[in-house]
C-alpha cells in the first residue's frame, strides 16, 4: 500500500485531498494553462464542495466554460444557462446568456441535416436580444441568426428542388409555393417560380387527360404571375414558352376528350349548350 500510495502523482493526491482552497486555485492554474480535462475534474468536484457559497458562482462561471472550451457545446449551453438563471443580477449573467445561445449556433448543422438547433439557436439569440436589447452583443446575436435563417432557407429550396429533380412535380409545386411563402426575400425565389411553372407544366402534361385542363390552367396562371413579376428575367422567354404551349394543350385535350364522348354523352353536352 505504501508503495502504490508513492506512485501516485501529485495531481491524484490533489484530486484526493480535502484542501478546497488548494484544489481550486489549483484548478484555475490549469484552466488558464489550457489543461481543461484536469481542470475539469477539479471543478466538477469543487462544484459539490462549494453548493451554496459564495465562490460558487465564479465556479459555475468557469465549470461552463471549461465545457465550452473541451468543445462539449451541448454540456456547456446548459451550464451558461443554469449560471445565467441562477445569478441574474450576476455582471457575468449576459455573456452566460449570449456563450449558451452560441453553443446552439456551433452544434448548427450542415444544412442536409436536421434544423432542429438551428431552430433553437434562432430561438435563443432571439431571446438573448429581448432580454439585453442594448447590448454590444446585439449585432453579432443578430448576424449570427440571419446566418441561421440562411441556412433553413437553403434546406427550404433544396427540399423542393428534391422534389422536382425525382420528377414528383405535384409536391415540387407545393414545396416551391411553400418555400416563398416561408421566406419571401428568399434569393432563390425567381428560380422556384420559374420552377413552379415547368413542374406545373409536366404535372398537368402527365396527368390524365380529363384532369389536364384544370391543370394547364393553373401553369398558365403561375407563368403569368412570373412575367408580371420577373419581365426582366433570364427565364422569361421559357415561361412564355410554356405558358403557350399550356394554352394549346388545352386546345388539344378538349378535341380528345370530345372524340372520346360517347353518342349519349355528346347529345347531353348539345343539350345544355342549347338550354346556355
Amino acid at each position: 500500500m505504501t508503495v502504490l500510495t508513492g506512485c501516485k502523482s501529485k495531481f491524484e493526491k490533489l484530486q484526493e485531498s480535502t484542501n478546497t482552497a488548494k484544489k481550486y486555485q489549483e484548478a484555475l492554474r490549469l484552466y488558464n494553462k489550457g489543461d481543461y480535462n484536469k481542470a475539469l475534474i477539479l471543478f466538477d468536484d469543487l462544484m459539490q464542495r462549494y453548493r451554496g457559497m459564495k465562490e460558487a458562482e465564479d465556479l459555475s462561471y468557469y465549470f461552463a466554460y471549461t465545457h465550452y472550451k473541451l468543445k462539449d457545446y451541448a454540456t456547456a449551453r446548459y451550464q451558461f444557462k443554469v449560471f445565467a438563471d441562477t445569478y441574474p443580477n450576476s455582471p457575468k449573467a449576459e455573456e452566460s446568456r449570449f456563450i449558451s445561445a452560441y453553443c446552439y449556433y456551433l452544434e448548427s448543422p450542415n444544412y442536409t441535416l436536421d434544423q432542429e438547433n438551428t431552430i433553437r439557436a434562432i430561438e435563443a439569440l432571439q431571446l438573448f436580444i429581448n432580454l439585453y436589447p442594448k447590448s454590444e452583443r446585439v449585432a453579432e446575436a443578430s448576424t449570427l441568426i440571419n446566418n441561421l435563417r440562411d441556412k433553413l432557407e437553403k434546406k427550404s429550396y433544396a427540399n423542393a428542388r428534391l422534389f422536382y429533380d425525382i420528377g414528383d412535380y405535384k409536391s415540387a409545386v407545393i414545396a416551391f409555393r411553400n418555400s416563398i411563402r416561408d421566406f419571401p426575400d428568399t434569393k432563390y425565389a425567381e428560380e422556384m417560380e420559374y420552377l413552379t411553372v415547368k413542374a406545373q407544366q409536366l404535372y398537368a402534361q402527365n396527368s390524365l387527360e380529363t384532369k389536364q385542363e384544370e391543370r394547364f390552367n393553373e401553369a398558365i396562371g403561375y407563368a403569368t404571375e412570373f412575367e408580371e413579376d420577373y419581365p426582366n428575367s433570364p427565364y422569361l422567354k421559357e415561361v412564355q414558352a410554356i405558358k403557350r404551349k399550356s394554352e394549346q394543350d388545352i386546345i388539344n385535350v378538349k378535341k380528345l376528350l370530345a372524340t372520346m364522348m360517347s353518342p349519349q354523352d355528346k347529345a347531353k353536352q348539345a343539350d345544355t349548350l342549347q338550354k346556355d
